[in-house]
């Protein structure tokens, strides 16, 4: 029988950013009452949600706040069913420079939310981590239990939540699993991340500045992402466990950059930009996932290939251009 998400009372913390507005706009689209959980800024910016049908947006109940502040999370969870935990400061070079922001953030804020789902008695919490706290692959795929390596103060920091979600769970019985992503991309996605980047400076620039071209990645479609977001809400006894979502295959830099140049049509010339680099020893080299879990635990596979997933991102950012700048690294 599958889940009814009707009329379920629902948090999703990080609801402004990419995931997190597809993973919105999917529950909302299925009748859940969504709380929408997003960092204050006085311009009252909503961050994607703005992006999202206005149809939807009016169903659509938003909390401005922040993740380190216990008593806004408390609030804001009490009642819920089910709370996704995205929220997280998640830019790699940007936790270089902040690591104390980026610490405070991911890992008091998820203490935050495991207390407030404690307290609010939730189904099931479901927290998202990162393939980054992998490390550079020791083994190929990578499965869930791959040794975590800290090559980040970001990745150390998706670590200590990690381990955090994982305590509750062992000391409070608290219904909580872990989703780990590999790379997602998709619409809406900021020029921070490589695929966006690429894409504006293929679309508008005759050289594409790009760091290391030689790092693989695993790279997932969002709308699957997101229908893993909603399988390990769904499937019961799931809790405690950690899940990868990734496709099982790894594209070089250097490799998807050529595959986006050609879908474009233009001749663009590739540069390699130090500034861009990070520095050696905290580069990740290789990802690459082991999926198998996920289907056997919860039924999810990829639907969307790489080359299909790239199209749709591509007609996306030609016709959302004004919304990013090519002249500017953004960490």
């Amino acid at each position: 029988m599958s889940f009814d998400w009707k009329n379920k009372n629902v948090l999703v913390t990080g609801a402004g950013g990419f995931i997190g507005s597809h993973l919105v706009e999917a529950l909302l689209s299925r009748g859940a009452r969504v709380r929408a959980f997003v960092r204050y800024n006085s311009r009252n910016d909503t961050g994607l949600l703005s992006l999202l049908d206005p149809a939807l947006l009016s169903t659509l109940e938003i909390f401005p706040g922040d993740l380190r502040d216990l008593t806004t999370v408390r609030t804001v969870a009490q009642g819920c069913d089910t709370i996704f935990h995205l929220g997280a400061l998640i830019a790699i070079p940007y936790s270089y420079d902040h690591p104390a922001e980026v610490v405070e953030t991911n890992v008091m804020g998820t203490l935050n939310v495991l207390q407030a789902a404690r307290d609010a008695q939730v189904r099931r919490l479901v927290h998202t981590s990162s393939s980054e706290v992998y490390g550079t692959a020791r083994r190929v795929p990578i499965d869930e239990d791959h040794p975590l390596q800290g090559q980040s103060p970001y990745s150390a920091s998706k670590i200590g939540a990690d381990k955090l979600v994982e305590s509750f769970y062992c000391t409070y019985q608290l219904p909580a699993v872990t989703l780990r992503p590999f790379n997602t991309y998709g619409p809406r996605q900021s020029s921070r991340a490589v695929i966006p980047t690429i894409m504006v400076q293929a679309l508008t620039r005759d050289d594409l500045r790009l760091g290391n071209l030689d790092a693989s990645r695993d790279f997932t479609f969002v709308t699957d992402t997101v229908a893993g977001f909603l399988k390990i809400a769904e499937t019961p006894g799931l809790e405690g466990q950690t899940i990868n979502l990734g496709t099982g295959q790894a594209i070089t830099i250097g490799d998807l950059a050529h595959k986006v140049i050609a879908m474009v049509g233009r001749p663009v010339r590739i540069v390699q930009d130090e500034v861009r680099l990070r520095p050696e020893k905290s580069e990740v080299q290789r990802l690459l996932s082991d999926n198998h879990k996920a289907l056997e635990r919860m039924g999810w596979s990829p639907l969307v290939s790489l080359d299909d997933g790239l199209s749709q991102t591509l007609k996306w950012m030609k016709s959302h251009l004004a919304l990013y700048s090519s002249n500017r690294y953004i960490k």
